[in-house]
């Protein structure tokens, strides 16, 4: 199975929005089939065959998420990051800002989905390939 240090190199080759679709293809080769990025703090929770499952530990300092989710412009911020015009951790300081809470990866459908604090399903991205 992979670890948590194989899926740090490959997040370490990441500068922008612009470069997730290459991590996914590198990190899906390693067997992840799924992971849940938590914006408070980045912890990821990433799965594989079988029920396996391992954790990163937090990236930064707690951010507050917002209680209201702004959906159009945490858009406009996912496009800007996607462009390559934002670091990862703007981009997390965006979705803190704008009510997103947390993402989930599914590397078997390809897609992105983006939660508010109540679990409400913001935004679902296909991930190109």
């Amino acid at each position: 199975m992979f670890t948590t240090t194989q899926i740090k190199e490959a997040h370490n080759k990441v500068k922008s929005g612009a470069d997730f679709p290459k991590y996914i293809q590198e990190i899906k080769a390693l067997g992840v089939t799924a992971f849940e990025t938590w914006v408070t703090d980045s912890h990821t929770v990433y799965f594989g065959a079988n029920d396996f499952q391992t954790a990163s530990t937090p990236m930064y300092e707690v951010l507050e998420i917002a209680n209201t989710s702004n959906k159009e412009q945490f858009k406009n911020y996912l496009k800007l990051h996607q462009q390559g015009e934002t670091d990862y951790q703007t981009f997390c300081n965006h979705c803190a800002e704008t009510g997103i809470e947390k993402w989930y990866v599914s590397l078997d459908d390809m897609t992105c989905t983006y939660y508010d604090k109540a679990g409400n399903n913001i935004l679902v991205e296909k991930i190109p390939q």
